[in-house]
């Protein structure tokens, strides 16, 4: 992957303001093409009782949140920004991006992980002018980074986990932190993948983190910044990938 030039990263986001060019607009209705295949036949299969979730496993222990400079700064960042529904949110996206890791056996750098995860949303209520809303996250994210003693290197893969989240299918190749931060934002928003996971883990994330109208408040925010950045992800994904729809079926009960 090259950083300079793959749509969603933090040097396109710089470059580009998160506008996307016809090229990228093919691209990414593309990967919503087949995100939304992938999407009906995990959910009939959940229907049918047939996923590979009812016999999947992660230990407790597993998602707890790492202690360290990085995720108390970004801990109190965060409570600081975002409403609680979004606060939430974000927890929840880490406790599902973190339990496909345990499951897929991708090794992610937790902390980053976690970091990403608690602030790749607080340019939803941040931003301003006509750039995507991940890039204010991103500033908000480094200025976190700074603060905790981070690399170069480190604050470039946060970043990127941020700003590259809402691109439908980030692959592997992103790397972990990018690929589990936006496969755990899928899940809570629109259910992808959840029929991954063990039931014990969708359970506990809503129980610890409600979901208190979450999916109302996240369809108005999200057609907010598609009508701000109308050449932007959010558009796209909101005028051709049905994306209020999407969340209104996703498997929670708000």
């Amino acid at each position: 992957m090259d950083p300079a030039t793959t749509l969603g990263t933090i040097d396109w986001s710089r470059r580009t303001g998160g506008r996307l060019g016809p090229a990228e607009r093919r691209a990414l209705a593309g990967d919503l093409a087949r995100a939304h295949l992938s999407n009906a036949v995990g959910r009939l299969r959940m229907a049918a009782h047939l996923h590979p979730g009812r016999n999947a496993y992660v230990a407790p222990s597993r998602l707890d949140v790492p202690e360290s400079p990085l995720t108390r700064a970004a801990t109190q960042t965060a409570a600081r920004i975002l409403p609680t529904t979004l606060l939430a949110h974000s927890h929840r996206a880490y406790l599902f991006g973190r339990a496909l890791g345990e499951l897929e056996g991708v090794d992610a750098d937790a902390e980053l992980l976690y970091a990403a995860a608690l602030l790749h949303d607080t340019g939803l209520v941040l931003a301003a002018g006509t750039d995507d809303f991940t890039l204010t996250s991103a500033r908000v994210a480094r200025g976190v980074a700074e603060h905790a003693g981070l690399s170069t290197a480190a604050t470039e893969t946060l970043q990127t986990a941020v700003t590259m989240h809402h691109s439908p299918r980030v692959r592997l190749d992103a790397g972990p932190v990018a690929y589990l931060m936006s496969a755990g934002a899928g899940v809570d928003v629109v259910g992808v993948r959840s029929w991954e996971l063990p039931r014990s883990v969708l359970e506990r994330a809503v129980v610890d983190h409600p979901r208190d109208g979450f999916k109302a408040f996240f369809t108005q925010a999200w057609a907010n910044e598609a009508a701000r950045v109308p050449e932007g992800r959010a558009r796209l994904l909101r005028r051709y990938g049905a994306f209020s729809t999407a969340i209104r079926l996703a498997p929670f009960s708000e």
